[in-house]
C-alpha cells in the first residue's frame, strides 16, 4: 500500500465510511503472480498481473534516456500501472454485484 493509498483508508476510517467498498488490501490480494519482460537494448519494462480469475493486466514503463534505465525502478513503475488498472476492474464487478442485490 503507497503512502498515499494509506492516508486514504486513514481519512475513510476516520469519517467512519463503511460501505462496501474496495480496499488496496483487496486489490492486491486478486494478484497471483506477477510476470516482467525487459526487450533487449531497450528501457521498456512491461509488467503482467495475473488475478485469480486467470485474467492478466499490463503496466509498463520506459526512461525517456536509456543512460537512466534502471531495472528495478522500471519494474516498479509497470507493477504500479498495472496494478491500477485493477480498481477500474474490481470496482466495476463490485457495483455490479450491489445492483444485483449481491453484496
Amino acid at each position: 500500500m503507497s503512502k498515499d493509498e494509506a492516508a486514504i483508508e486513514a481519512e475513510i476510517a476516520e469519517k467512519g465510511l463503511t460501505a462496501p467498498r474496495l480496499t488496496p488490501g483487496h486489490i492486491d490480494a486478486v494478484i497471483e503472480d506477477e510476470i516482467y519482460w525487459n526487450p533487449a537494448g531497450t528501457s521498456l519494462t512491461i509488467c503482467v498481473l495475473i488475478l485469480k480469475n486467470g485474467f492478466t493486466v499490463t503496466g509498463e514503463s520506459a526512461a525517456a534516456s536509456n543512460e537512466n534505465f534502471d531495472p528495478q525502478i522500471g519494474m516498479k513503475i509497470a507493477r504500479q500501472n498495472a496494478r491500477e488498472k485493477i480498481w477500474a476492474l474490481e470496482g466495476y464487478l463490485l457495483r455490479q454485484r450491489l445492483f444485483e442485490g449481491g453484496v
